[in-house]
C-alpha cells in the first residue's frame, strides 16, 4: 500500500524515513521552499538534522499528489487538524486517515479520531501513538505503538502496511483509550517535570507519574475506554517516556515552570491545551482531576508551585 505524511515536522518526517524502508512514501510540506530544501539536501534540517532520506522517500507541495495514496498519515498539530482536514481532504472521501497528533481541542473536547469522524465521516479513521521521540524512529532505533481503528479488518491491513523493521505496532479497536492515553500522559509529563524543576526530587516524580496514571485511568472508564488500553503502550508505556526525558516538550515545559524560567513560545506543547480542555471536560462530571487541574492553574497562572504542590498534599487521606 502507498503511503503518504501530512507534516514535515520531526515525527512526520521520522515515521516517513521509517516507514520508506518497505516502500514509496511521500512526504509533503505546506511551504514549497521548504521542500525544495529537503529535495536538495536529503535532510529536514529545520526538524530533523544530521538523518538522510532514504531513496524511497519522495517529497511534494502538491496537496493532490499527497491525497492519491492508499494511507495518509496525519502528522499536524491537534489544534489545527479539523481546520486541515476541512481545507486539504474532500468532505466525502473513503481514504484511510491515521492521526498521529495526541491531544483534544480546547474548543470542542474532541480527540483526533473524533474530529476525523465528524469532518470526514465516510473515510476509515484510526490513530497512531504511544512512547516515541523522532529521532529514535528516524534512527531506526526499536519502537513499538499503538494503532486504534474502530474497525478491526480495516485496523489489522493499516498494522501490516505500517509497521517496519524498526517500527512494530499493537491493534486495538479502542480509540477512545488510545486517544485520552496519548494526550493525558502529555499532562502528567508537564506536572513531572514542574516537580522536578523546582528541586523536589525523584520521588515526588514517581507519586505524580503514579497519581498521575491512576487519574488518567478513572477518566478514561467515565469516558466508556477500555483500562486494559491505557496499561498499554498508549497509555502507561508514553507515560513512562514523556515524564523521564527531556526530549519531551511537554516535560521541558514544566521543568522551565518549575524552574521559574521563561519557555519558548513557539513551540507546540500539546499538554497544555489538553490540561485546559480536560478540566473543562470535567466541571459538571464530577470526575476528580487533582493533578491536571493544579497543571492547568500553573499554566494560567493562577497559582504558583508551592502553593500549587501544598495543596495536593493537604488533599483528604483515603485508599490507593
Amino acid at each position: 500500500m502507498s503511503v503518504s505524511v501530512l507534516g514535515a515536522g520531526a515525527f512526520g518526517t521520522a515515521l516517513a524515513i521509517s516507514l520508506a524502508q518497505k516502500g514509496q512514501v511521500t512526504l509533503w510540506a505546506r511551504n514549497p521552499d521548504h521542500v525544495a530544501d529537503m529535495q536538495a539536501s536529503r535532510t529536514n534540517s529545520a526538524r530533523l538534522p544530521d538523518v538522510e532520506f532514504p531513496q524511497n522517500l519522495s517529497l511534494t507541495w502538491d496537496i493532490k499528489q499527497a491525497l492519491a495514496a492508499d494511507v495518509i498519515l496525519l502528522a499536524v498539530p491537534m489544534q489545527r487538524l479539523a481546520g486541515f482536514l476541512a481545507d486539504h481532504i474532500p468532505a466525502n472521501s473513503t481514504a484511510n486517515l491515521v492521526a498521529c497528533c495526541k491531544g483534544f481541542e480546547v474548543s470542542t473536547g474532541r480527540g483526533p479520531v473524533t474530529v476525523i469522524r465528524d469532518t470526514i465521516p465516510k473515510a476509515t479513521a484510526a490513530i497512531l501513538t504511544g512512547p516515541s521521540f523522532a529521532a529514535d524512529i528516524a534512527r531506526g532505533l526499536p519502537t513499538a505503538l499503538t494503532l486504534a481503528c474502530a474497525d478491526d479488518g480495516a485496523g489489522k491491513t493499516l498494522q501490516q502496511a505500517l509497521t517496519t523493521k524498526n517500527m512494530r505496532l499493537y491493534r486495538t479497536t479502542d480509540t477512545k483509550g488510545a486517544e485520552l492515553g496519548g494526550a493525558l500522559k502529555n499532562v502528567i509529563a508537564i506536572a513531572c517535570g514542574v516537580a522536578i524543576g523546582a528541586g523536589l526530587g525523584q520521588s515526588a516524580r514517581a507519586a505524580l507519574m503514579t497519581r498521575g496514571f491512576s487519574e488518567m485511568t478513572r477518566l478514561a472508564q467515565h469516558l466508556g475506554a477500555e483500562t486494559a488500553t491505557l496499561a498499554g503502550l498508549s497509555g502507561f508505556g508514553d507515560l513512562v517516556l514523556t515524564c523521564t526525558s527531556e526530549q519531551s516538550r511537554n516535560y521541558r515545559l514544566g521543568l522551565s515552570l518549575g524552574a521559574g524560567n521563561s519557555f519558548d513560545a513557539s513551540t507546540t506543547v500539546e499538554g497544555a491545551a489538553t490540561a485546559r480542555a480536560i478540566v473543562q471536560m470535567t466541571q459538571a462530571s464530577g470526575v476528580d482531576m487533582p493533578i491536571t487541574q493544579t497543571v492547568a492553574r500553573l499554566l494560567d497562572g493562577a497559582a504558583d508551585v508551592p502553593t500549587s504542590m501544598a495543596t495536593l498534599l493537604s488533599r483528604p487521606l483515603k485508599e490507593e
